[in-house]
C-alpha cells in the first residue's frame, strides 16, 4: 500500500516521565510511578488520539555504573518495564498506532527475539516494531558473563547475522499455513511450514519458529546505528532509521548518505524512512518557551550533567574543570556516532566542559528547540521539505503534558498544512507508513531450508 501523497512520518520517544532529566521534577509534569502501566496506557493513546505513527520504548539492560550511582538518583532512568512486555499490554488498549520496542542483539538470541515480535504483531493485529541495537555500555555486558562489552565491529557483525535469521524465522509458517480444517484434522499444512537450519559464524538455529507468520509478514525494522557498520545494517535490513542531527545541514548529510546506500544494496531509497529525534518545548509565547526550558535545565543538578556527558563519551573527565575545553579523546567501544557528534559540537561551537554537559545531558546529539506551536510547525515543515527527514521522533521533556502539546497545539497546524494525515489510512504499520509487506523468503526460493522432520 502506498500512501497518496508525502507526509510527515510522527513517532514518540517515551522515557518513563520524560526525555529530560529534569522532567520527572518539572512543576507542570505528573507525579509518575516509572511502573505504572496506566500512565504508560494514556500516553500511547493521547499519542494514538494525534494519529501518530509509532509509540516507541527504548531499552538498555543495565544499570549506570556503580561509580556514577549518585550522580544518577537524580533521575528515573535506572528502572523501567521490560518494553516488550510493556508493548503486549499497551496493543490491548489501542487499536491503531505502532508499538516499537528496542531488543539488543547483543544480548539476546534470534530464536527468542522473532518469537517475542511475532506474538506482539500477532496480539497487535499487525501493529509491531522491532528497534534493533547492539548494546553500547559495559553495564549490559557485566549482567551477561562478561566483564566488557563486545568490540564494536563484532557486534555488528552479530547484528547483521542476527536480523537475516529472525526475518527468515518469520518467514518460516507461510501465509495461509494454519488452516484448522476440522473435516481432515488437519490444523495447519505442514507443506507450508519451514525448517531454516541456519549454521552461520554466530548462530546456529533450526527452526521453524513455533509462532505462525505474523500479520505484517516482518514487523517493522527500526535501527538508530549512526557509525559506519551501523549505517550499512540499516540501509540493508531496516524500514526506519532513527537518528540525532542538531542542525538541517546535518540530518541533510546524514539523509542523502542513507538514502544512497539503500540504493546501493538494490532497495528503494524512498521504502527507507529517516526520523530524527527532536526534543520541544511549545508555549504560547516564544519568550514563555525559553523560561520553561530554562526552568528544566534548573532541576539538573551539575553531577547528574557532568556524569551523563562521561557516559556518553566514554571517558572519564574527572580531572579535568568544567571551565576547561574537552581534552582529545579515542574512539570508544560504544556509541561511536553519538561520541564523534558530541565532540563536533564542542569543537564548532567553542564549549567548555560544563556547557556542553548541561546540552548534553538534555538531548545527547539530538535536536532541541522552544517556541511557538507555528514556530515549531515551521522548523518540521522547512526540515521535511528540505531533505532533512521523513519524519520525526518526539521526545516529550516532560509527561504527559509535553506530549499533550504537541498532539494539541502543533500537529493540528501540520494537518491544516497538508503535511499529517487526518486518520490511520490502513490497519497494519506497515500500511500507515506506505510499506509493502514482504515476500516470504521460502516461497521465493524454494531451496532455502527445508520441511520439518522432527516436531516435538
Amino acid at each position: 500500500m502506498s500512501l497518496p501523497d508525502r507526509r510527515m512520518i510522527l513517532a514518540t520517544f517515551i522515557h518513563n516521565s520524560g526525555a529530560h532529566p529534569g522532567g520527572w521534577r518539572y512543576p507542570g509534569a505528573a507525579s509518575v510511578d516509572q511502573h505504572d502501566f496506566q500512565h504508560y496506557a494514556r500516553i500511547a493513546q493521547t499519542a494514538e488520539r494525534g494519529k501518530m505513527h509509532v509509540y516507541f520504548s527504548g531499552d538498555s539492560q543495565g544499570y549506570p555504573h556503580i561509580s556514577g550511582k549518585d550522580a544518577f538518583s537524580a533521575t528515573d532512568y535506572a528502572g523501567k518495564l521490560e518494553p516488550t512486555t510493556l508493548l503486549a499490554a499497551l496493543a490491548t488498549v489501542t487499536r491503531h498506532i505502532g508499538l516499537v520496542a528496542t531488543a539488543s542483539t547483543t544480548y539476546n538470541e534470534p530464536y527468542a527475539i522473532a518469537r517475542r515480535f511475532a506474538s506482539i504483531d500477532h496480539i497487535s493485529g499487525g501493529r509491531a516494531g522491532w528497534n534493533v541495537v547492539t548494546s553500547a555500555s559495559d553495564s549490559e555486558a557485566r549482567n551477561f558473563g562478561r566483564d566488557l562489552n563486545m568490540d564494536h565491529d563484532a557486534r555488528y557483525a552479530r547484528a547483521e547475522e542476527f536480523v537475516d535469521v529472525v526475518r527468515n524465522l518469520w518467514d518460516s509458517w507461510e501465509d495461509g499455513a494454519v488452516i484448522r480444517d476440522q473435516a481432515s484434522a488437519r490444523y495447519f499444512d505442514p507443506a507450508r511450514v519451514h525448517q531454516l537450519d541456519h549454521q552461520g559464524q554466530h548462530f546456529k538455529v533450526a527452526g521453524p519458529l513455533n509462532i505462525g507468520r505474523p500479520p505484517q509478514g516482518h514487523p517493522i525494522i527500526v535501527q538508530a546505528g549512526g557509525s559506519g557498520p551501523g549505517r550499512d545494517l540499516a540501509a540493508r535490513t531496516a524500514d526506519m532509521i532513527f537518528t540525532a542531527a542538531n542542525s538541517l545541514d546535518a540530518a541533510k548529510t546524514f539523509y542523502t548518505d542513507m538514502k544512497q546506500r539503500a540504493a546501493d544494496f538494490g532497495r528503494d531509497p524512498a521504502k527507507l524512512l529517516v526520523i530524527p529525534s527532536v526534543q520541544l518545548m511549545v508555549r504560547a509565547t516564544e519568550a514563555e518557551a525559553k523560561r520553561a526550558d530554562a526552568e528544566l535545565l534548573d532541576l539538573v543538578p551539575e553531577a547528574l550533567a557532568l556524569r551523563t556527558l562521561q557516559l556518553q563519551l566514554g571517558t572519564d573527565l574527572s580531572t579535568c574543570s568544567p571551565n576547561d575545553r574537552l581534552p582529545d579523546i579515542a574512539l570508544t567501544n560504544g556509541g561511536q556516532w553519538v561520541q564523534q557528534q558530541i565532540i563536533k559540537m564542542a569543537r564548532d561551537e567553542d564549549l567548555t566542559i560544563g556547557q556542553l554537559a548541561r546540552r548534553v545531558v538534555v538531548s545527547r546529539a539530538s535536536f532541541s528547540r522552544s517556541g511557538t506551536p507555528e514556530q515549531i510547525a515551521d522548523l518540521l515543515e522547512n526540515w521535511f521539505r528540505e531533505g532533512g527527514a521523513d519524519g520525526f521522533s518526539l521526545s516529550p521533556n516532560y509527561l504527559p503534558g509535553g506530549l499533550e502539546d504537541f498532539v494539541d497545539q502543533v500537529i493540528p497546524i501540520l494537518q491544516k498544512r497538508g503535511l499529517f494525515r487526518t486518520d490511520y489510512e490502513g490497519a497494519t504499520l506497515r500500511e500507515n507508513l506506505g510499506l509493502e509487506k514482504p515476500a516470504n523468503a521460502f516461497v521465493a526460493d524454494p531451496t532455502l531450508g527445508r520441511e520439518p522432520t522432527i516436531w516435538a
